[in-house]
């Protein structure tokens, strides 16, 4: 068979070029979720940055000053991220098909930065708070199994039983999926968010489990809808309400620890994934940018560096970088609110730009590559039978 007549993506390829003009024309429409997804992206930046860059006063010391409180409070704004990135996924995620291709194209993503940053990060003196050893190697050239990127092991495995979920999901009418998501919801959010005591199984929703829950909610949405929250500002008014409420619930732990020493191991229980407030903080968000419409340049220039934002994670997230990129924006000198304000949006813009152009080039040079083996008759030949394993699973 001729170069011609594959149709393969270059591994690693972020975006989707030979997609027809219909499908391009319906992710422009999806412009305000691409646009939460960049945010979200960058909540998550700021989460690293507060938290590995010792912005967050131990809530076990009695004395907190304002910039503390303030450290803590925008923790708690941004503690919806995670679960926020995770319903996008599930809402587009739940319409395809498996697909070999993407997953093939994702492992070398990863291992594009896991191996090349984190030697980077070893060999050049970046690496701070981890032993550069036997399980650093390890963890740079098996980054889903050895748990490198956390989040992206769960969609890893995650994203291997679509085959099953989204054919489930398909065939479920919307008591039977409301049923079976509320179960699912209540085993593992709802009870551990009412329970004053630690469960066993609880593992604060860093699990594929909490992603098969949040990413069923997408799923969810994106059939049927929430009503309670298509109403203009709902969903705005919920995501405020419920961070507040993190920070408040949070500062009460505190206080009820600091008089009798008592729920220690809960004072964070509020910004945990799987509790219920960051949930419905996450669905008041999503729900906010749902009913927004984004056209002309602003939808263009959205959609043109979304499919990026995974590099953001990627790169400032690497085990080589993790714990020393807060010093160069400053995090050990922030002694006040304006610097803490100036260094944490610094750090969150600069990142995510660094991010996306990194992951940008990566994406360019993959395609190069893609092109350039192309005219061999063993990487043509791997790539058809990647394309049939495809259409296999084509719905």
């Amino acid at each position: 068979m001729s170069h011609k007549t594959v149709t393969g993506k270059a591994p690693g390829q972020t975006k989707q070029t030979d997609a027809p003009a219909e499908t391009r024309q319906k992710n422009s429409r999806m412009a305000n979720l691409e646009l939460l997804r960049c945010i979200a992206m960058m909540m998550v930046v700021i989460l690293h940055f507060l938290g590995k860059g010792n912005l967050l006063p131990s809530l076990e010391q009695p004395d907190m000053d304002f910039t503390g409180y303030m450290a803590w409070l925008l923790e708690s704004f941004c503690i919806v991220a995670v679960n926020t990135y995770m319903l996008i996924s599930g809402y587009f995620l739940c319409t395809s098909s498996f697909k070999l291709s993407r997953l093939v194209n994702l492992w070398f993503q990863i291992a594009f930065y896991s191996i090349g940053f984190g030697l980077i990060g070893a060999l050049s003196g970046i690496l701070r708070e981890t032993p550069f050893d036997t399980h650093y190697i390890l963890t740079l050239f098996f980054p889903v199994s050895m748990g490198h990127y956390w989040f992206l092991t769960a969609y890893v495995f995650l994203y291997l039983m679509l085959p099953f979920i989204g054919n489930a999901v398909k065939q479920m009418g919307r008591q039977q999926l409301k049923l079976s998501l509320l179960f699912l919801l209540f085993m593992f959010c709802l009870l551990k968010s009412i329970l004053p005591l630690r469960l066993e199984m609880d593992q604060m929703g860093y699990d594929c489990l909490w992603y098969l829950c949040v990413f069923l909610t997408g799923a969810y949405m994106r059939r049927f809808g929430i009503p309670f929250l298509s109403k203009k500002g709902r969903g705005t008014f919920v995501y405020v309400i419920c961070c507040f409420t993190i920070f408040a619930g949070t500062m009460g732990l505190r206080a009820v620890y600091l008089k009798t020493g008592s729920l220690g191991l809960m004072l964070k229980m509020f910004l945990e994934y799987n509790h219920i407030l960051p949930f419905l903080a996450a669905l008041g968000l999503f729900t906010a940018f749902a009913g927004i419409r984004l056209q002309g340049k602003t939808a263009s220039i959205v959609t043109r560096i979304s499919p990026y934002t995974l590099g953001v994670y990627l790169l400032h997230e690497n085990i080589g970088f993790r714990y020393s990129w807060q010093e160069w924006f400053g995090a050990p000198g922030v002694d006040s609110l304006p610097r803490l304000l100036l260094c944490t949006m610094a750090a969150a813009a600069c990142v995510f730009c660094c991010g996306i152009l990194t992951d940008m080039a990566r994406s360019a040079l993959m395609n190069g590559l893609h092109h350039l083996l192309g005219k061999t008759a063993f990487y043509r030949k791997i790539t058809e039978k990647t394309v049939r394993v495809d259409s296999a699973f084509r719905s």
